[in-house]
């Protein structure tokens, strides 16, 4: 008779598992909660692995008398974890952190000044590891498998909802950022002049709409189809290569123009002297917030970590987080002292100028060029967590996307799609990340994981927080809901007097 099983090999571990379903439902019963965050028990899986679970039953295999439907499972081989090394882990998260966010740096050093604008860096950069690794800590030990779960773990299917609708306009926010800083790049906006108009001379080959779906198209959707994420490890540590070549051009350049004394005295703490300084001052910390937020990739990260364990992603987390508080105050020291008081919101457009040294043609094309490419690497990562996210909330319950690949296509059409139009509708990247600074980055990167660790160790007693702990988890929450507050009331003034 024909058969849809095969032979096991001797040897091997068997364990049964319902399709979709978590490798551990005991544990696992407290990740799927009501609104109000109660359990929500289900009694035929209960039911039918009562006796398969229990560690006083010896006789397993002679006991299969419960109504199993063995069609309901799958068989699994149980075999090591392979993925991902810290390396690449490492610049993977350094590739969600080290995108868009840097191009606005040295404008917020601009509105915040040298001293309180580093001060800042760094104080952000440490908060933002404790969160992370907050995040990790409570994942495993809940056994969430995103995000989005941890969160319904903690405080109900509402409050995941509402985290997954934040990553969302998170990512596709900043993805369209990406697409925003490629046309102003390639084709040139009202001030500044287009790589392609420099080579070429105007005409239809500069046009920024044309180009931006042509860079979508050819480069960016072969990328994005992708399935697993340890899958751009190599394209992420290229990316970081890149990013780390602009800061460098950038760093060596205003360190030469300061030594030959071409450089004005920069402002060393932030400006009160008008209204639209005190406004700008509310705008930018929001800003700041939003360029070290990763919070979304990590559990997939971490999911395909080999030999992965919390110890070992802290440890990812932490050489990221340094790589990036040194890239991010070099960049905005270095961008903020070349082009001053002139530093555009996207930096980027700022080298179309004669640098006013040696070669500053061929460095300003290596500068916009190379960042181009580094935005391309980028891209697929950040689409990436935004695609699972949207299939967790649209398609609940289904098959991973792993496991349909003509799901997964559609979506991948489908965000690219909405992506395009938005970066053609919206103006600049410094309105973007005002709005997504103030809202969503600041409720992923903080005001959740903060919330996540209070709750739930007031849930589990062996997971209770140190007072340290406890102390830092409210200090986010507490700066998380001021930043959000500042920053909402200071969009909103601004968009006023802009009107005005």
């Amino acid at each position: 008779m024909d058969s849809n099983y095969s032979a096991i090999p001797k040897g091997s571990f068997v364990e049964l598992q319902m399709h979709n379903e978590p490798h551990d439902f005991r544990s696992q019963q407290k990740s799927l909660l009501s609104d109000d965050g109660n359990r929500v028990n289900h009694p035929k899986v209960i039911d039918d692995f009562d006796d398969l679970n229990d560690d006083d039953d010896d006789d397993v295999d002679t006991d299969l008398d419960v109504d199993v439907d063995l069609d309901d499972y799958t068989l699994v081989l149980s075999k090591p974890n392979t993925g991902s090394g810290v390396s690449g882990a490492v610049f993977n998260l350094t590739t969600t952190i080290i995108g868009a966010g840097i191009m606005a740096l040295p404008a917020t050093m601009k509105v915040l000044g040298l001293v309180l604008g580093i001060f800042l860096i760094i104080l952000i950069g440490i908060l933002s590891e404790i969160s992370v690794e907050m995040l990790i800590r409570f994942a495993v030990s809940c056994k969430a498998r995103s995000y989005g779960e941890v969160v319904q773990i903690a405080m109900g299917r509402t409050a995941r909802v509402l985290s997954e609708i934040c990553i969302i306009v998170n990512n596709a926010g900043v993805l369209i950022v990406y697409l925003i800083i490629m046309g102003d790049v390639m084709s040139g906006s009202v001030r500044h002049i287009g790589v392609f108009d420099q080579w070429l001379g105007h005409g239809f080959w500069d046009h920024r709409k044309l180009l931006v779906l042509v860079v979508m198209v050819v480069f960016l959707a072969p990328l994005c189809v992708l399935d697993r994420i340890d899958s751009l490890s190599m394209t992420s540590a290229a990316s970081v290569a890149l990013a780390v070549v602009f800061v460098v051009v950038c760093f060596a350049v205003a360190f030469i123009k300061l030594i030959e004394g071409k450089i004005e005295a920069p402002r060393m703490s932030p400006d009160f002297g008008s209204k639209m300084a005190i406004l700008d001052l509310l705008v930018v910390i929001p800003i700041m917030t939003n360029a070290y937020v990763c919070h979304f990739n990590v559990q997939p990260i971490y999911n395909e970590l080999e030999g992965r364990s919390p110890q070992k992603m802290n440890q990812v987390g932490r050489i990221t987080t340094v790589l990036c508080v040194v890239v991010y105050a070099s960049t905005a020291i270095s961008g903020y002292l070349l082009f001053g008081k002139d530093t555009e919101g996207d930096v980027l457009t700022n080298f179309d100028r004669n640098l006013g040294i040696r070669f500053s043609t061929a460095l300003n094309y290596i500068v916009r060029v190379g960042y181009i490419l580094h935005l391309v690497l980028v891209f697929p990562v950040i689409h990436f967590s935004l695609r699972q996210t949207v299939d967790n909330l649209v398609f609940e319950g289904s098959a991973p996307p792993t496991e349909s690949k003509k799901r997964s296509l559609t979506l991948t059409v489908v965000l690219l799609v909405l992506i395009y139009i938005g970066s053609t509708m919206i103006p600049n990247i410094w309105t973007a990340f005002k709005f997504t600074g103030a809202t969503t980055a600041v409720s992923l990167g903080f005001t959740f994981p903060a919330l996540i660790a209070l709750r739930i160790s007031q849930q589990e007693e062996s997971m209770s927080l140190s007072r340290v702990e406890k102390f830092l988890s409210w200090l986010m929450l507490i700066l998380a809901v001021i930043v959000s507050i500042a920053g909402i009331i200071g969009n909103i003034c601004t968009i006023q007097s802009s009107s005005e």
